[in-house]
């Protein structure tokens, strides 16, 4: 889809990601070895009192179905950007839901423009857990 065919303001939604423990902890051991993240006993003296996942696993967790949606289709040329802000913890065994909105559609060349979705994921609580935003290359439909 062109950039002159996304709708700003579209929502698509992200359900039911449910973070598995071992999957966790496995993923923690890898790329995020914090204490915090793989030794429970640990993670029960903190103020969290127990296990958090690694920020970067609860965001790829929306990421790998927010991929699914494809806002662009075929006409996505690259990824720009992406920010992440975590705001709050995100335990084993919580469900994460991300709401995608397109926040902004600019123009760069007469070939490419630059599309921007703001993520916002929440817990089964409703508790916003964390913000992305994120900025695609976007094609152009072709002027003749």
């Amino acid at each position: 889809m062109y950039l002159e065919d996304i709708r700003l303001g579209e929502v698509k939604t992200v359900e039911n990601i449910v973070i598995d423990k071992d999957e966790m902890i496995d993923f923690a051991r890898r790329y995020n070895p914090a204490r915090i993240h793989t030794d429970e006993d640990f993670a029960r003296k903190t103020r969290f009192g127990k296990l958090i996942a690694p920020g970067m696993l609860s965001f790829l967790s929306v990421w790998a179905q927010y991929v699914s949606l494809d806002f662009a289709g075929d006409d996505l040329v690259a990824g720009k950007s992406t920010a992440v802000e975590w705001l709050k913890p995100v335990f084993a065994g919580d469900t994460l839901k991300g709401v995608a909105k397109i926040t902004k559609l600019e123009e760069k060349s007469t070939h490419t423009g630059i599309m921007t979705v703001t993520i916002d994921v929440y817990n089964q609580d409703g508790d916003n857990v964390l913000t992305s935003v994120i900025e695609s290359i976007v094609k152009r439909r072709p002027t003749e």
